[in-house]
């Protein structure tokens, strides 16, 4: 699968080895976020993701700011973009199962790596169960399409 991934400077450390936790599971990483310290703005990093997913480009990407927040709002922002900040594995699966969300974020403060390598393959073992959920997802789409209102 090819997975994007999208940081700011509170989330180098940790993109760097999620990325490596994503190649040893055999996936290809396509890097948006900085990879340095130095400081930046997140909503421009979590729009070029959102983006990229939205496009194709990627089949769904993982965010990593600070609290994981800032960034998945600015993602959000992209029609045809559903990302949500995961601290825990139930979450990071339910997101899939019930929202099909493409994009999982979460806080290089919040959560340690260990932690955030689970979330990550909890969203990734997991898939969207469709039914009474795939109505609901396309009610997100409709709030979509009316917000140029």
């Amino acid at each position: 699968m090819k997975i994007g991934i999208g940081n700011d400077h509170a989330g180098v450390e940790m993109k760097m080895q999620i990325m490596e936790y994503l190649k040893s599971l055999g996936h290809e990483v396509v890097n948006y976020g900085t990879d340095t310290t130095e400081s930046c703005h997140y909503p421009l990093i979590g729009e070029k993701v959102g983006r990229a997913v939205a496009a194709g480009e990627v089949e769904c990407a993982v965010l990593i700011c600070g609290t994981g927040v800032g960034i998945s709002i600015a993602a959000n922002k992209v029609n045809g973009v559903r990302a949500a900040v995961c601290s825990d594995t139930t979450t990071a699966r339910l997101v899939k199962e019930h929202n099909n969300a493409n994009i999982i974020a979460f806080g290089a403060r919040i959560v340690g790596i260990e932690l955030a390598k689970d979330i990550v393959k909890a969203y990734l073992d997991a898939d969207f169960l469709e039914g009474r959920h795939a109505v609901r997802v396309a009610m997100f789409e409709e709030i979509e399409n009316r917000s140029g209102d």
